[in-house]
């Protein structure tokens, strides 16, 4: 589609998604199922392997679901059987009901990150994906616009910011939008190899400090670390020598599974936030994922929530004939939701990492003394999402 415009002799709509993350690889198969000419813009050179787990709620599984991908994902996931909260003793101050959590909205999985996109990629077209393509600018006109790369020009019919939370698509049409937000705690990643993965997962809260356990279906484990700390701090001594100082006085596994990491394996992030926008779409470019609405981890919602935006953009696109008619429906669909659920997680977030003893003291306290129920309760808004009918076209034999 480089150096194409709108309405070319394809004879069919044009879509360009910059970004070959979760978000943009959905977004493009929701897409090419619905008749749409896709290219993706993705600067890495390639794909490696990502040193991270992630759990699939239901309404991220639905999403997969609607793709056609759901029973490839369950295939290579592990359905969690256990979880909740406990304090760094390992005394449990919440724990999910994990069987009336799968019969009220359906099971989670967790999988590994790199499998999910795996699986996401070979359900396009090899030409669809162009990698090491570095977009450099991006102009919009009223419905029209240019993209600007290191292989040259892209334009179409509709334009996709699914490239994260520095989007250049939003900076670029939206100028005068806040940059993210430090959320005040910085985050480890680390898979691990300890010989037998953990029989139950969860998290641990501690004051100030948090340890995150997903066993995952490969035997390997999925360990993950918050703590409060100044923006950009990072340790002189590596950073797997600083989660093993924070948290080896911790309860088992921990101690165990970080003795099994290796530094290499190790990545650590800043947590940000992206102020709420007051519209994801212009003319006929809209945002989706971390671009959109990137929020802080803590209800796991974030690439769950990029999955039911593809699913929903596709879906829209199809039930209206013009593009920009279809977008602001795709706006009000989803900025409401998706918003929501980035107030509620960063809401967690900070009380999870509350770190004066009176304040903990008493979350814990509360954690305990609520019914599992009212837990579970909590989580309708996020989980109860079903998607809209996706109007595929037959896949070519």
């Amino acid at each position: 589609m480089s150096e194409r415009t709108a309405g070319s002799t394809t004879g069919g709509r044009t879509a360009i998604v910059i970004g070959g993350g979760i978000g943009g690889l959905a977004t493009a198969i929701a897409l090419d199922r619905c008749g749409w000419q896709v290219e993706i813009l993705e600067r890495a050179p390639a794909f490696g392997e990502i040193g991270a787990g992630l759990s699939l709620w239901p309404n991220g599984v639905r999403a997969l679901d609607a793709l056609g991908l759901g029973d490839q994902v369950r295939e290579r996931a592990l359905t969690e059987t256990e979880g909740g909260i406990r304090d760094v003793t390992g005394r449990w101050l919440s724990r999910t009901d994990v069987e009336e959590l799968g019969r009220r909205y359906g099971p989670v999985v967790a999988v590994h990150r790199a499998h999910l996109l795996e699986i996401l990629r070979q359900a396009l077209p090899a030409a669809v994906l162009r990698t090491g393509t570095e977009v450099t600018a991006v102009e919009a006109d009223g419905p029209r616009f240019e993209v600007r790369h290191s292989a040259g020009t892209s334009q179409g019919d509709l334009l996709v910011g699914a490239d994260g939370i520095r989007s250049l698509v939003r900076r670029s049409l939206w100028p005068a939008h806040p940059a993210p937000r430090y959320a005040g705690y910085t985050a480890w990643r680390v898979i691990v190899d300890a010989g037998r993965r953990p029989t139950s997962g969860g998290e641990t809260w501690g004051r100030g400090e948090r340890v995150g356990i997903v066993p995952l279906a490969d035997g390997t484990t999925y360990v993950f670390g918050a703590a409060n700390a100044p923006e950009g701090q990072r340790s002189p001594d590596g950073e797997l020598a600083e989660m093993r100082r924070r948290f080896s006085g911790w309860h088992a596994p921990i101690p165990e599974l970080l003795a099994a990491a290796s530094e290499d394996a190790v990545m650590r992030h800043d947590i940000y936030a992206l102020p709420p926008l007051r519209t994801f779409v212009r003319g006929t470019t809209a945002l989706l994922g971390d671009a959109a609405h990137a929020m802080t981890p803590d209800m796991g919602q974030g690439a769950n929530l990029a999955l039911e935006d593809a699913v929903t953009l596709a879906a829209t696109l199809s039930a209206h004939s013009a593009v920009e008619s279809a977008l602001v429906a795709y706006d009000r669909d989803r900025r409401a939701r998706t918003q929501m659920i980035a107030r509620r997680s960063r809401l967690i977030g900070t009380v999870a990492q509350w770190s004066r003893p009176p304040a903990a003291g008493v979350r814990d306290l509360v954690l305990r003394l609520s019914p599992s129920a009212a837990m579970l309760k909590a989580l309708d808004p996020a989980l109860t999402w079903t998607p809209p009918t996706l109007n595929s076209l037959p896949r070519p034999s």
